[in-house]
């Protein structure tokens, strides 16, 4: 099969998928994934990865800039070498 026909192909099966919202969103979710494969985009992810990600990153430490912090004294303060 060459790339028009599977673009038709494609197409085809997404018009008959579309009509449930469960199963498209599904589609949607599985291409997502496969595009951030292809690109290796780590911004590229699901509604709920992001979520998931909110939420791991809530249970770690929490940090605070001063009132008068600039970002550099901040990230130093933190220790980081700049």
């Amino acid at each position: 099969m060459n790339a028009l026909q599977l673009n038709a192909e494609l197409y085809r099966n997404l018009s008959i998928i579309a009509e449930d919202e469960t199963m498209f969103d599904k589609v949607v979710k599985y291409v997502r994934k496969l595009a951030n494969k292809m690109t290796n985009d780590p911004t590229c992810m699901t509604k709920e990865e992001f979520f998931r990600r909110i939420d791991e990153a809530e249970k770690g430490p929490k940090y605070r800039m001063l009132p008068d912090e600039d970002l550099t004294t901040f990230l130093r303060r933190q220790g980081y070498d700049l």
